[in-house]
């Protein structure tokens, strides 16, 4: 497929899902949960900046790998059949390359960081380069996703304290079983494609459960950052935050009625539970 040189940045601008922040989104928000969680309220600007570039950059070299082992499968999706590799419209080969130099890039901030996030880096590489080959072999990939968006929490911690205490994996545990719920709703949508296709997901295994599922593993994440609200002392603006939270998971439930395009709302619905949260962690800890 010949393309001017104006339509090839827009199809790798489309791999990297420039245009679809939200998942950049659902990467950061738990990540800065955990550094101002870490740092007490007030990160280092340095920090801050490193982390959004890492997590942009990062988030768009494991869409590209995605895209790169489920080329097949996305041509059989009908939300997927138009992307960059799907439609042929860039080589298998040109997105390998463009993963190494995502990752160069992502490699290049490290010397900024500790040893400790340079080690959790390599972890976390490794993590996001596997997860597309989960669904292959079990209808669990979504808890491997819950391990790959939320390794930025340890990593956080680790570049402030030069440690990984264990709240930090109480983090990781609560925003683990978001991801889950939130990437089944997403999965819900593509359930019927995904059928015909022989791919996996925890929509297809909790079958007509898959709201109730979702519910379960809200609730267990809001009681985790409850419990780590109480551990912290933490004040009135991030008790509101956990309320409002759960006002938008309840919204949320009203959306998974079987409808795809209603379910792929509500997965996108989420980026504004992680707002929300944030927004009452930093009150919380710059009212403290």
């Amino acid at each position: 497929m010949k393309l001017s040189w104006r339509q090839r940045l827009q199809a790798y601008a489309g791999l990297m899902r420039i245009d679809r922040p939200i998942g950049t989104l659902l990467l950061l928000w738990p990540t800065y949960w955990g550094l101002w969680i870490a740092a007490g309220g007030t990160p280092p600007l340095t920090l801050f900046l490193l982390f959004t570039l890492g997590t942009w950059l990062m988030r768009s070299a494991g869409c590209v790998i995605n895209d790169y082992f489920d080329r097949d499968f996305d041509r059989q999706v009908a939300r997927t059949r138009h992307r960059p590799l799907a439609s042929g419209k860039i080589s298998p080969r040109e997105a390998l390359v463009l993963f190494v130099i995502l990752c160069l890039l992502a490699a290049a901030l490290l010397p900024f960081f500790n040893r400790l996030v340079f080690y959790l880096a390599l972890i976390a590489v490794a993590i996001s380069a596997a997860y597309p080959l989960f669904k292959r072999f079990t209808h669990l990939p979504q808890a491997f996703l819950g391990l790959a968006f939320s390794f930025g929490i340890p990593m956080a911690f680790a570049a402030v304290q030069d440690r990984v205490p264990a709240l930090a994996w109480y983090l990781m545990l609560a925003n683990a079983c978001w991801v889950i719920a939130y990437d089944t709703a997403y999965a819900m949508a593509d359930r019927p494609d995904d059928l015909r296709a022989g791919i996996r997901s925890t929509a297809i295994l909790f079958g007509r459960f898959d709201w109730l599922a979702i519910l379960l593993l809200e609730i267990v994440m809001l009681l985790i950052l409850a419990a780590i609200g109480h551990t912290l002392r933490l004040s009135w603006p991030y008790w509101f935050s956990l309320l409002g939270a759960a006002g938008l998971f309840l919204y949320q439930q009203s959306l998974l009625d079987g409808d795809r395009d209603r379910a792929f709302r509500a997965f996108l619905h989420n980026n504004w539970v992680g707002l929300w949260i944030f927004w009452g962690l930093v009150a919380s800890l710059g009212h403290a």
